[in-house]
């Protein structure tokens, strides 16, 4: 803990003007619901640092983006009911952390979000087929978001592809449901006059959008980075470097979690992905220390010094 505080430039209780107003601008350009903003601060920011907290204590943490003390309840309530989070109640207080379940949901977006992706491809394919009557139409949506989170296209009806390597060959499906399924590999036969596999791929992927989606990322925050730069006396306070590597990580995450993970074979040659991982790295290595800061000043006793994956992140963050 005493590396992650002690090496915080001093700063004044109040930050900067110019930082406070570009977060105000973002928090009210696109407001971000409780419940998903608490799953980022527990994953980015309290998991790190030992992961259980009191409800108060989360509280007063989402107080700094205008989130209030009802909202946090409700929640935090409907989290545990969904098998993310336990709690326990001492006295008058309720205390929470990652439930089994929460913690190895965590522990799959982890390097996702703080890694960079694996870029070699040896031109393999992964297809997966679900006959028309095998699935019903529940299982099918399931299997569908899925498949989404783990690199898969819809490249025809009851058919997905994916390059094989970039998420590994598991599929993201019970065994029930795996039971019903024909996973395939495939090449392109180099001896035929057909269309190879990657001309579809912006049929397979909507990478139109994703990449509106990332070039949306790149004005916000690309607009905000200079503004926790810092300049003498005139840093951002620590509250302000908390929000602002919260809100990074929560817009990074929701795109990251529609992004295929394509190799680069794959995508346009403009594609702003890998210059969205650039821009959140350097932003999350200016503002992580004060933002611990100020979580250890509203955590306390709660406040554990951070594992050492935590500087891993972002290829090192020291």
């Amino acid at each position: 803990m005493r590396n992650a505080i002690s090496a915080s430039r001093p700063q004044r209780a109040e930050g900067t003007p110019a930082a406070a107003r570009w977060l105000a601008a973002a928090l009210a350009a696109d407001p971000p619901r409780a419940k998903s903003l608490i799953v980022t601060v527990w994953g980015d920011a309290l998991a790190p640092h030992g992961g259980a907290l009191w409800l108060r204590e989360l509280i007063a943490l989402m107080a700094a983006f205008g989130i209030g003390e009802r909202s946090v309840r409700t929640s935090v309530y409907r989290l545990a009911a969904d098998g993310w989070l336990r709690g326990e109640t001492r006295g008058r207080e309720r205390r929470y952390r990652l439930t089994r379940s929460g913690q190895r949901a965590f522990a799959d977006a982890y390097r996702r979000i703080y890694f960079p992706h694996v870029e070699d491809w040896d031109g393999e394919w992964q297809l997966v087929v679900a006959p028309p009557d095998s699935l019903t139409a529940r299982e099918r949506v399931t299997l569908r978001n899925a498949f989404e989170w783990s690199g898969f296209g819809a490249w025809a009806p009851g058919v997905f592809i994916r390059p094989r390597g970039a998420h590994g060959d598991d599929i993201a499906a019970s065994r029930a449901i795996r039971r019903r399924l024909t996973v395939l590999a495939a090449r392109d036969d180099p001896r035929a006059d057909a269309a190879p596999l990657a001309s579809f791929a912006a049929q397979a992927w909507d990478l139109r959008g994703l990449a509106a989606a990332w070039r949306a990322y790149l004005a916000r925050f690309g607009r905000g980075i200079d503004h926790f730069r810092g300049d003498g006396d005139r840093a951002p306070s620590a509250r302000q470097c908390f929000v602002a590597r919260t809100l990074l990580i929560h817009a990074f995450r929701r795109v990251l979690l529609r992004d295929p993970l394509l190799p680069p074979a794959l995508l346009p040659l403009d594609w702003p992905g890998a210059a969205a991982y650039a821009l959140t790295r350097d932003f999350y290595r200016l503002v992580y220390r004060p933002a611990d800061t100020y979580l250890a000043a509203v955590l306390g006793a709660d406040f554990s010094a951070a594992s050492g994956e935590f500087h891993d992140r972002f290829d090192g963050l020291d």
